[in-house]
């Protein structure tokens, strides 16, 4: 690596959410695989900040309608004041956690705005990106997905790691093979870049399986061979979401790979079905490709 050849890096997304330490276990997993630094992101987002307020100066008089605007100036000051400060303690943290996992070379940054809006600026020279399955306002009782990893998996040009509730050591993966156009991504993927490379391959194709998608996933099977993986595959009719989900439970997998969108019409402007379900339900991280 010369000189101004920039360090590749794992782009860690936090909020301080219960998911956050796998978060950083998971970042500093990505990060010693690919021989990587890691940047840890907090966004402060000024709609989350900003106090709730009404113009009550049609209902009541001057004097008491100046005074009640003086004091919401000065509490949304104040909470935007203990946000910062929360958000610099997040980034402590995470630098603390991230070093005693090994990563040698952290980075923390702080940016106002939305998540989408600062990784649209920040991703595109990142390997990867990490985030929670849920942030700190979803509801972890109705296992809702977190908002704003919806936003990013529809956008994001770069893999987005889906870290799971808890990190376990990958020493094993499941490639979802649709033969569509995000899970051939997935594959050059996992063929070029040092993250997944000796780990054995599970290749697993579900839903309507033909003569043809039998072909293409046992030539996408030799390719992976052919680079060196220890490959098994699997064709499984069926309901792709109950296919992948019981072939990780059997095969205890720790890691799926896919596509984030499936190749129909219907899918272009909503993720997949499939795609949902999976992150939403499935105990193991997600690799995701768009």
């Amino acid at each position: 690596m010369t000189a101004n050849t920039p360090t590749p890096h794992v782009l860690a997304c936090t909020d301080g959410s219960t998911y956050a330490p796998s978060v950083y276990q998971h970042s500093a997993w990505a990060a010693t695989r690919l021989g990587a630094a890691v940047r840890v992101l907090h966004v402060l987002d000024p709609h989350r900040e900003r106090a709730i307020g009404a113009d009550l100066s049609g209902a009541i008089g001057f004097d008491a309608s100046a005074e009640l605007t003086a004091e919401l100036a000065q509490l949304e000051e104040t909470q935007a004041r203990v946000a910062r400060l929360k958000g610099t303690a997040i980034l402590e943290d995470a630098t603390q956690q991230l070093t005693a996992a090994g990563v040698e070379k952290v980075a923390a940054m702080q940016r106002h705005g939305t998540l989408v809006e600062t990784l649209e600026e920040l991703e595109p020279a990142a390997e990867l990106v990490v985030i929670g399955k849920r942030g700190e306002h979803c509801d972890f009782a109705k296992g809702h997905l977190g908002s704003e990893l919806e936003r990013v998996i529809r956008t994001s040009v770069r893999p987005v790691l889906v870290a799971a509730r808890a990190f376990k050591p990958v020493q094993s993966f499941l490639i979802a093979y649709d033969g569509g156009p995000s899970v051939l991504k997935a594959i050059d993927f996992v063929l070029t870049n040092p993250l997944l490379h000796g780990l054995p391959c599970h290749l697993l194709r579900a839903g309507k399986i033909d003569d043809t998608a039998i072909h293409y996933l046992e030539e996408t099977a030799t390719k992976l061979r052919n680079a060196g993986f220890e490959v098994t595959t699997a064709a499984i009719s069926g309901p792709p979401d109950e296919v992948i989900g019981q072939a990780l439970r059997d095969q205890h997998i720790d890691l799926l790979v896919m596509g984030a969108y499936g190749h129909s019409p219907i899918r272009q402007f909503i993720l997949g079905s499939t795609t949902t379900t999976m992150v939403r339900t499935c105990l193991v991280p997600v690799l995701m490709f768009r």
